[in-house]
C-alpha cells in the first residue's frame, strides 16, 4: 500500500464496485470525464470481479482516505510501456465531500512517485478538459506542464471542448 497524510492507494477489490457504479451514475462526477455507456450494478461488479491484476502495463489502485478508511476515488497509470518509460495518468475522486481537501493532489503525487521510483517511468502523461480547472491546478501543483492541446474533441453539454495534454518528467514532481 501506498500511503500519505491524507490517503493510501490500495488494489480496487469487488465489492468497491459500487461505489464506482455511484461516482459513474452522478452528472455532477462525471462532469468532465468520458461516462461512456450506462452500465448496471451488476455490469459493473462482474467486470471488477473479471478484471485482470495489476502488471507493468496497468495499475489500478483505490484512494482511500487514512482517518477513516473510506473510498473515495481511484487512480490509474495504464498503457504502461518498459520501451518508452512511459504511462498515462488517469484519476478521478467520486466523493464530492472530499474535493478541495487535498486528497486528490496527495494522490496524484503518490501514484506519480510509485510510477516513476517502482515502475521506473521517465514521463507520465494525461489528458484533461480545458475547461476543468480544478483538476488543472491539481496537475500543475504536482509538476505537470502543459504540452498540447486537442481542439474540439470532448462534447459536453451541448459543446465542444479542447482537451489538453500535460506531461510530467521523472525528477519534475514536486513534493509540496
Amino acid at each position: 500500500m501506498l500511503a500519505g497524510d491524507l490517503v493510501r492507494l490500495r488494489p480496487m477489490e469487488p465489492h468497491d464496485a459500487e461505489a464506482l457504479w455511484r461516482w459513474n451514475n452522478d452528472p455532477e462526477v462525471m462532469r468532465w470525464l468520458d461516462d461512456g455507456y450506462p452500465e448496471s450494478l451488476a455490469q459493473v461488479t462482474a467486470r471488477y470481479e473479471q478484471r485482470e491484476r495489476n502488471s507493468y502495463e496497468q495499475v489500478l489502485l483505490g484512494v482511500e482516505t487514512l482517518a477513516e478508511q473510506r473510498l473515495i476515488g481511484l487512480v490509474k497509470l495504464g498503457d504502461a510501456r518498459p520501451e518508452t518509460g512511459e504511462a498515462e495518468l488517469d484519476i478521478y475522486l467520486g466523493e464530492k465531500d472530499c474535493w478541495g481537501r487535498g486528497y486528490g493532489t496527495e494522490a496524484t503525487r503518490l501514484i506519480c512517485r510509485y510510477g516513476f521510483d517502482k515502475m521506473r517511468l521517465h514521463r507520465i502523461t494525461l489528458w484533461v478538459a480545458d475547461q476543468n480547472a480544478r483538476a488543472i491546478q491539481v496537475y500543475e501543483k504536482v509538476g505537470f506542464v502543459v504540452e498540447g492541446r486537442a481542439r474540439e474533441s470532448f462534447r459536453r453539454d451541448g459543446r465542444w471542448h479542447d482537451m489538453i495534454m500535460m506531461g510530467l518528467l521523472e525528477g519534475e514532481l514536486r513534493a509540496e
